[in-house]
This record gives structure tokens, C-alpha cells and sequence, in this order.
């Protein structure tokens, strides 16, 4: 029953088998890091940091990191499909904040898959010709995706493994042509202050670029919600999880170190596709890498829609096992043993995302609430750590880290609302309110579930 007086139950039955192993979980936390955006992303910063663009990414994972030990640390402890929803109620015993805290993290799985799945479609396009509608395509991939994870825990684990090493062998193809070239430039120059003279490298400038490389790292967060089917979640998660983080740093680093240094920072900064250019350059004797890399992309892309939808269904089957979603929701299928009704729920809400389009907005605003759900995660576990009778063994961290954790990402949340706000672009306003609208709509919801669960109890 649904009531802040009645709280949900902490250990809901389980019935998902644990099958992941350490290296699974380090593979599913960099495939979900590393996407095609770092193909852009080199780009817009280097159009504020120049060649200083490696600094930037270490100080945005040194911020990531905090929260990612928080929830290497709650995904050992508490190793439940329910994720950042099980373990806010934990803490908290707030049913209503742990629903929204669920549908927020769903929202910005379903809205990247269903941006995802039409990049592929558009992608896959410029491959083959248009031989069907881009959004029937989409709404096909996705169906695809489903049947692997419906499937498997096994067979999903193995399609990401193939798809990370695959981008991560894209990324790693530009060091390797590119690092010749290290060496050949100052790292630390930055574009000139409005006045034309000195260098503008400050900690302010760092900080701003960290603000934007942040986000590269999000991902990490949808381990916790596999951790049940974790072998030995104590050890595997904090290794894999913090593993994927460090790795996705270097090869980040190490590909910023090699763009700046074959490519000129101001030829980077205006380039639609800065990375290939870097590509280009480097390798001119490889014909056809345009054509090379666009299937990375569609590999990498498809990664994320595949751990996006993995992560998904295991959320309503957690949530379902909390009793904040139906009880349907929380069947697992008898030979398959996967969340099958959950699964298909899913391919029913993505396909109306992708019918509906305008869906950029949403993920942006997704990506607000995302930050919001990290702050509850690390104020949670702050409480966790704090009540005598809850576990105290396998991986920890400092009672600082949470705190920091919840300060960083709180701090970013007031940044970019205050970007939107500020901005002379049409409509960047639009992502913190749709972000408040879907936090209203969520909060709605919660009540006309509590309102049946007490119908039902009563009759």
C-alpha cells in the first residue's frame, strides 16, 4: 500500500538470478560512458578551452567520481533491480519520493532510446537508402533490442560487450594514428581574453568546461540497477563500476590530448564532426573511414539504447516488487527468467515517444531530473551511513564523499537552470520546465496509485 505512513517493503522477494560477473559489469558501465557524443562533444569544448580540453575531463570525472563511489557503495550494499528507487526509500521512507525518483531515472533511459533508436534508423539510411520510414525503423530496432534482453541476462551482457569494444576500438584507432603528433602543442593554451592578450586558463575556465564534460560521464548510475543479478555485488560492483570510470577517463583524455594535437583547436572548435576531421588528418591512406565510423556510430548507439532498456525493465520490476508500480509488472518469465511483462510495457511507451517526435526537449530535461536523482542517492546514503542497524561491510566510502556528491550535482541542477533561464537560444527555458512538469505529472500519478491501493485493501 502506497502510503508515507505504510512504508514500502525493504527486501522484496526476488527472483532474478545473479549472472553477471566483475569484467560484465566493468563492460556495462563503460558501454553506457562512452557514446557517439564524444564524436561532438571535442568540438563545443574546445571552443572555450582550446588545447586545454584534457583538463576539463579530469575535472569533471574528479566530480562524477564522487557520486559514482556513492553508488559503488549502495550498489554492493543494497544490490536490488529497484536501484536509486530502492535505496531513497531505504533511507528515507518516503514512498512518494522514491516514485518519482524511479520514473525520473526511466524517463531519461525511454528518452534516450527513443532518440537513440531514430539516430540509428537515420544512420543506417545514409548506409542502405531509405527503404523504410526512419520512425518504422526506429520503432523495429527497439522491438529487436527487446528480444535480446527478453532473451537474457546472459545474451544482453554479451551484445554489450561486443558493441563497447567495437566504440571503444573507434576511439582507440584516433590515439593510435594520432600520437605521433603528442607533443606538438602547449596543452595548456586556451583561447585569448576579450582584451587579446594573456591566456585565460583559470579555475573558473576548468570548472566551466567540467560543468559541460560531465556529462559524458553519466551511465555509471544504471549498474545499480542490474546489481541483482550481480554475482557477488560487494566486490564486482565497486570494481566495474569504478573501473568503467577510470578507463572512460583516460581514453576521453587521451583522445582530447590527440585531437588538439593533429587538428588546431579553432579548426576543431568550428568543425560539425571535429573527431573525424582529427581521423582525416591522421590517417589519410584509410579510404573509406567515413563509412567506417558511421557504423561505429550506429554500434555505439545501439549500446546505449540496449543498457537504456535493460536498465528500464529492471526499474519497473524493482518499483513493482517495492509495490510503487503494479504487481504485473514484477512477473519474470518461467524458462527466461527475465522481467517479461516489463519488457514489453517498455517497447509500448518508446514506440509512443518515437511516434509523438519533440523529443529532444524531453532528454534534456531528463538529464535535469537525472541530476536531482543523484543528490537524493548521495543524500541517502549519507542517512544510510548514519543509522547504526543498516550494513557496514564490503566497499565504503568517507561520510565526505556523499556529502560532496549530493553538493556537486545539486550545484550543477542551479547551473543549468540557470542556463536555460539565461540563454539567448529559443526555447532553452523549455528542458527545466517540462523537468518540473514531469515531477508534477510523476507526483500525480503516486497519488492515484496510493488512492487504488487503499480501494483495494478496503473492499
Amino acid at each position: 500500500m502506497l502510503t508515507d505512513d505504510s512504508p514500502v517493503s525493504k527486501d522484496p522477494v526476488s527472483r532474478l538470478e545473479p549472472m553477471i560477473g566483475g569484467w560484465q559489469v566493468l563492460f556495462y558501465g563503460l558501454g553506457s560512458m562512452l557514446g557517439a557524443g564524444i564524436y561532438a562533444l571535442v568540438g563545443r569544448a574546445a571552443d572555450s578551452l582550446g588545447n586545454a580540453i584534457w583538463l576539463a575531463f579530469l575535472a569533471a570525472m574528479i566530480a562524477a567520481l564522487l557520486t559514482g563511489l556513492s553508488y559503488a557503495c549502495v550498489g554492493g550494499r543494497y544490490a536490488k533491480a529497484g536501484g536509486a528507487a530502492y535505496v531513497t526509500q531505504r533511507a528515507l521512507g518516503r514512498p512518494a519520493i522514491s516514485y518519482i525518483t524511479g520514473l525520473a531515472v526511466m524517463m531519461s533511459g525511454l528518452t534516450s532510446m527513443a532518440t537513440g533508436a531514430q539516430a540509428i534508423a537515420e544512420n543506417l539510411t545514409k548506409i542502405c537508402g531509405p527503404v523504410l520510414p526512419v520512425k518504422l525503423t526506429a520503432i523495429l530496432i527497439v522491438l529487436l533490442i527487446g528480444c535480446v534482453i527478453f532473451r537474457g541476462i546472459r545474451e544482453s551482457m554479451w551484445l554489450n560487450v561486443l558493441c563497447t569494444l567495437v566504440e571503444t576500438a573507434g576511439l582507440l584507432f584516433i590515439i593510435a594514428v594520432g600520437m605521433r603528433y603528442w607533443g606538438g602543442v602547449n596543452y595548456l593554451e586556451t583561447p585569448p581574453l576579450a582584451t587579446g592578450s594573456g591566456s585565460s586558463l583559470t579555475l573558473a575556465l576548468v570548472l566551466q568546461g567540467a560543468v559541460l564534460m560531465f556529462f559524458s560521464f553519466i551511465g555509471f548510475e544504471d549498474i545499480l540497477n542490474v546489481s541483482e543479478e550481480v554475482q557477488n555485488p560487494k566486490k564486482n560492483i565497486p570494481f566495474g563500476l569504478i573501473g568503467a570510470m577510470i578507463l572512460a577517463t583516460l581514453i576521453y583524455m587521451a583522445v582530447a590530448i590527440t585531437a588538439v594535437s593533429v587538428v588546431p583547436w579553432r579548426e576543431l572548435a568550428a568543425s560539425k564532426t571535429p573527431l573525424m576531421e582529427v581521423a582525416h588528418r591522421a590517417a589519410p591512406w584509410f579510404a573509406g573511414i567515413d563509412r567506417v565510423y558511421l557504423g561505429i556510430t550506429i554500434f555505439a548507439i545501439s549500446n546505449t539504447a540496449l543498457l537504456n532498456y535493460l536498465m528500464g525493465s529492471r526499474l519497473l520490476y524493482g518499483m513493482s516488487c517495492q509495490g510503487l508500480l503494479p504487481a504485473i509488472l514484477g512477473k519474470i518469465h518461467p524458462r527466461r527468467n527475465t522481467p517479461h511483462l516489463a519488457i514489453i510495457a517498455l517497447f509500448g511507451i518508446v514506440t509512443l515517444l518515437i511516434l509523438s517526435g519533440g523529443v529532444k526537449p524531453l532528454a534534456e530535461a531528463t538529464v535535469l531530473l537525472l541530476l536531482v536523482v543523484f543528490t537524493l542517492v548521495n543524500l541517502s546514503l549519507v542517512v544510510l551511513k548514519r543509522r547504526a542497524e543498516e550494513p557496514k561491510d564490503g566497499f565504503d566510502v568517507p561520510l565526505i564523499v556523499p556529502i560532496l556528491g549530493a553538493l556537486v550535482c545539486s550545484l550543477l541542477v542551479v547551473v543549468r537552470i540557470h542556463q536555460a533561464f539565461t540563454s539567448s537560444v529559443t526555447g532553452a527555458a523549455l528542458a527545466p520546465l517540462i523537468a518540473l512538469g514531469i515531477f508534477v505529472v510523476s507526483f500525480i500519478f503516486y497519488l492515484i496509485m496510493r488512492q487504488s491501493s487503499r480501494e483495494r485493501l478496503q473492499r
